[in-house]
């Protein structure tokens, strides 16, 4: 028989403080979960992610943490089992992407990649996995780049891959939980991540790769993450690529 789901639903967002982070956090708090957005270093937008939440009749609260840190990680989630009651999702959206050719890779950067995007992502999911109730969902952020392969993402396709395998291998592993592990892989998306540093002419490009001849949208990942925090629970243990078409 499979459990009631708990009256209240809660939800936590890493990177929730802008871009599709952010607005994953509001569609979320709009679907009726409380949301606790966790970011890394902006406060200002993480508080103004949070007020307008709350302004729109929902529950949100910030923490400052850093993804890789497994004892800031577990304090968070610790807190938000006490103020909410229970974890029933993580987003976990949190990520840096700092691009090169391989043959001019500062090792330096690679290891900042590696260290948020990896590590990051076995801490989130560590907690995650120990934690989420009955009927919950794990979603982890990847990159259509990895299908991509385009030249200059070569170390923040890798961390993407590697967080790739992470998600299959966790969804297998909880087994019998009903819980539900998938990660997104957004294509180009108009957000500062994707837009800062780039001429319009490489903007242009991009954007007129999908069939649709568009960028995507904060709005258009978060549809689909709210899809699997709500009534995809027949999807687990899959890379969804949200790119409009890009092959």
């Amino acid at each position: 028989m499979t459990e009631a789901l708990p009256a209240r639903r809660v939800a936590v967002v890493t990177g929730g403080s802008r871009g599709i982070g952010g607005e994953c956090a509001q569609r979320l708090a709009g679907d009726g979960f409380a949301v606790a957005v966790v970011y890394a270093g902006n406060a200002a937008e993480a508080d103004t992610v949070v007020a307008s939440i709350v302004k729109n009749g929902g529950e949100a609260v910030s923490y400052a943490a850093d993804v890789a840190d497994e004892t800031a990680v577990t304090e968070v989630f610790e807190d938000v089992e006490r103020r909410f009651g229970g974890v029933d999702v993580v987003v976990h959206a949190a990520g840096i992407m700092l691009l090169s050719p391989l043959t001019e890779l500062d090792l330096d950067d690679l290891d900042r990649i590696y260290r948020v995007n990896i590590r990051g992502t076995v801490v989130v999911d560590q907690q995650a996995a120990r934690r989420v109730r009955t009927g919950g969902a794990i979603i982890n952020f990847s990159s259509s780049v990895v299908n991509l392969a385009l030249p200059s993402y070569a170390a923040y396709a890798a961390s993407k891959g590697a967080v790739e395998a992470l998600t299959l291998i966790l969804a297998r592993e909880l087994r019998g939980r009903d819980v539900t592990v998938n990660a997104v892989a957004p294509g180009p998306t108009a957000t500062a991540l994707f837009l800062d540093g780039k001429e319009q002419s490489v903007i242009d490009r991009m954007a007129s790769q999908p069939p649709l001849e568009r960028l995507g949208v904060p709005a258009d990942i978060a549809e689909v993450v709210a899809f699997l925090a709500g009534p995809g629970r027949w999807v687990n243990g899959q890379v969804i690529r949200i790119n409009g078409g890009i092959v």
